[in-house]
């Protein structure tokens, strides 16, 4: 079948071209009116939902917020003029209605107004509340600092608005330098690799319309689902090195059929059955290892599994059509361009290795396990956390007034969980007031907890009982100020209470207060739910314990099935399986040797530390898909040459010899690729450009070279052997 569509492409070539050069002009439009890319959320997380409750409860009050860091070099607080001045600069923010509250000292209590003033008193925090969630927040961030007029002050920006605008923007420049960098980098592979100019650009061009078509899909599927930013830079990640390898293995088989003797037509027909047939079991194998994100449902993570599996399909479909139709149109002229000796490869120097390699298998596998497997021993000891405002560089205003905050402002410096109670009504009855009462100097007592803010703190000096009969009184009786300590913190039958901790939310003592409270959740008649960052690195946490192992199954299971069905064999599949595994373990060690514990850390421009959650399970499932590009080379071209002659030694020999310089020289095209993302300043981002770097070397070196030919001499016939209902013509 396969070969058939060879001949039709190049029956009808230029219809061919003209169709791809219509999905091009397609996706350029796709490109320009694509839906909204989000931050990514997981919506089925108790700390998400406690989220949802309390701005429910308290609408804008609880929206998503700016925080304006103002400096004088002169005034401090103590001078009227300072807070004069403040405060006609935040004026016009009365008038945006996009701005549901600004809280500073200008107008807050003193008892609020004193932990927005830093120790030294020349500087004061306003916080901006926004109305809307954070999309809409960040969007109108641009226009709320337009409005705030600095005078004398010196103004930085935070919070969670502005540290989403930052990540949004330092992801896209980061996808520009690294496709900047990345697709010469290829293209300079590809000259050395097949020595004539024509050749090399062939595979950019695909791999640049694989990504295109890609990108627009994702954009217009991000209007109807949640999408996060960092989606465009692992497609393209994904795309550029799919797409380059795909062209590459079908440009070097069509290179050498001409070489043959094979006239244009011929060549790309047995180009198409051979190297099309390896690129299709590579992208099964890809989309399969991909698929395995859309078992983390309820999350973003599920929507790039899906963006990944329309990335496997374009980087499948263009080498399939447009670069056959281009070779068709080229014929000859594909070596166009070329300077020095043709890059047929031979493959003497395979011929010289893999023998000895297979004269002492034992020798050769037992050494080369031991070292892939010391690789992996740092994952033992990984330690995870959300992404915040720490992943980005200190270079980006968010992140720099994020540690000055918490240098200068002490009462700023400590972390706050959040927990919400919810009555079934919004009367504070005596019996419900001493039970949240009881809860507060419950969690004040936990270990590492600082302090906790509630709505007792209208007046410290007054007695528990006589605080709690005030509060119990009717909404026409009570105070001013009991009535605004209600106001911040209460709304309807919901109430906050933030738990101050030491440090920051990645703390362990952080993370151990937030599993002591859900321990303790007795408070009347109310529910109670915990969120803040601490929470959702927890949840976080707990929902990628749940749902990997499922994942990791079928992503295994169902690529043995589809190289079973490729291969005709049972032992064949499982080797891959298991060697596509030790590939990930050593390369999962590196990252968190490299990313956490923080070797290399001034070489590559990073801060270390704990490992953002999401990053092992996409690096599992990519790296898994991706690792079969070679092994479905390798045993397409072994198949090939023990059909032809039944020997399983010289049809190792052969399978490396004919193939080993392609799998290496792929795999320089993808470690191009990928360390061009190493350059990223989104921590991630460069742990991801890394890892996948170092996993595709491992896989191309150690594993394709040593323990393949090793484990394949050892099973001997064995590995060609399939129950005989299964036996039969490959193609």
């Amino acid at each position: 079948m396969l070969a058939a569509w060879g001949r039709f492409v190049f029956r009808h070539r230029v219809a061919v071209l003209l169709g791809c050069i219509a999905v091009l002009a397609i996706s350029a439009f796709g490109l320009l009116h694509g839906g909204p890319l989000t931050t990514g959320t997981l919506s089925d997380l108790e700390s998400t939902k406690a989220g949802h409750v309390a701005q429910a409860a308290l609408g804008d009050r609880a929206g998503p917020n700016i925080t304006a860091l103002f400096r004088h070099d002169t005034l401090t607080v103590d001078d009227p003029a300072f807070y004069e001045d403040m405060g006609k600069a935040l004026a016009p923010l009365e008038h945006d209605k996009d701005v549901a509250s600004v809280l500073s000292p200008v107008e807050a209590p003193s008892r609020i107004g004193e932990q927005l003033v830093s120790a030294d008193r020349h500087e004061a925090l306003a916080v901006v509340t926004m109305r809307g969630d954070i999309t809409a927040a960040k969007e109108a961030f641009p226009k709320v600092r337009d409005e705030i007029k600095p005078g004398a002050f010196h103004i930085q920006y935070t919070g969670e608005a502005k540290y989403r605008a930052d990540l949004d923007d330092t992801l896209k420049s980061d996808l520009f330098v690294a496709e900047l960098v990345s697709l010469p980098l290829a293209l300079l592979v590809l000259i050395v690799v097949f020595r004539s100019v024509v050749a090399a650009t062939l595979p950019v061009v695909v791999g640049a319309l694989s990504v295109l078509s890609a990108i627009a899909c994702i954009l217009q599927v991000a209007r109807v689902t949640d999408m996060p930013q960092y989606t465009l830079n692992v497609a393209s990640l994904i795309g550029l090195g799919l797409a380059i390898d795909y062209s590459l293995f079908y440009t070097s088989r069509f290179r050498e059929e001409l070489a043959g003797g094979a006239s244009v037509e011929r060549a790309v027909e047995i180009a198409m059955a051979t190297a099309g047939h390896a690129v299709i079991g590579s992208g099964l194998a890809a989309g399969v290892g991909i698929s395995g994100l859309l078992f983390f449902t309820h999350s973003y993570v599920s929507s790039m599994g899906f963006a990944g599996g329309v990335v496997v399909v374009f980087s499948m479909a263009s080498a399939l059509t447009l670069l056959p139709a281009l070779l068709a149109i080229l014929g000859k002229r594909v070596d166009a361009g070329s300077f020095g000796q043709k890059s047929v490869p031979d493959g003497r120097v395979w011929r010289r290795i893999v023998p000895k390699v297979m004269a002492h298998p034992i020798m050769v596998l037992v050494p080369t396990l031991a070292v892939v497997l010391a690789l992996g021993v740092p994952f033992l000891h990984i330690q995870t956390a959300g992404a915040f405002v720490g992943v980005l560089p200190m270079k980006t205003e968010s992140r720099a007034t994020y540690e000055k905050i918490l240098t200068d402002f002490p009462a700023q410096a400590n972390n706050r969980i959040m927990v919400v109670v919810t009555f079934p009504t919004d009367e504070l009855g005596p019996e419900r007031i001493h039970a949240m009462r009881e809860l507060r100097d419950r969690m004040a007592k936990l270990p590492g907890v600082v302090r906790v803010e509630s709505v007792f703190d209208f007046d410290p000096t007054l007695e528990p009982q006589q605080a709690d009969k005030i509060l119990a009184l009717p909404k026409e009786l009570r105070a001013i100020d009991v009535s605004t300590a209600l106001q911040q913190l209460s709304g309807g039958g919901t109430h906050l209470m933030l738990v101050q901790t030491p440090g920051r939310p990645r703390a362990p003592e952080a993370r151990a207060a937030v599993k002591a409270i859900r321990a303790d959740r007795h408070v009347a008649d109310g529910t109670l739910m915990v969120g803040g960052q601490s929470a959702t690195d927890v949840d976080t946490n707990a929902f990628f314990a749940e749902h990997t192992p499922t994942a990791v199954a079928f992503v295994a299971s169902l690529t043995y099935v589809i190289l079973f069905f490729l291969f005709r064999s049972v032992v064949l599949p499982l080797k891959a399986v298991i060697t596509n595994l030790l590939s990930i373990t050593a390369s999962f060690g590196a990252l968190v040797w490299i990313f956490q514990e923080g070797h290399f850390a001034s070489f590559l421009k990073f801060e270390p530390g704990p490992v953002e959650p999401t990053l092992p399970v996409l690096l599992f499932c990519v790296v898994f898909g991706l690792s079969m590009d070679y092994e479905v080379l390798l045993l397409s071209r072994m198949q090939e040459e023990h059909e032809a002659h039944g020997d399983n030694a010289r049809a190792v020999t052969e399978g490396l010899a004919r193939s080993g310089r392609l799998i290496t020289s792929a795999a320089a095209i993808m470690v191009a690729v990928f360390a061009a993302f190493s350059m990223a300043s989104v921590v991630m981002m460069k742990a991801m450009g890394v890892a996948m770097a170092l996993a595709v070397t491992i896989d191309a070196t150690i594993v394709r070279t040593l323990l393949v030919p090793a484990a394949m001499r050892l099973f001997g016939e064995v590995n060609w052997w399939a129950p005989a209902i299964f036996r039969g013509n490959r193609r």
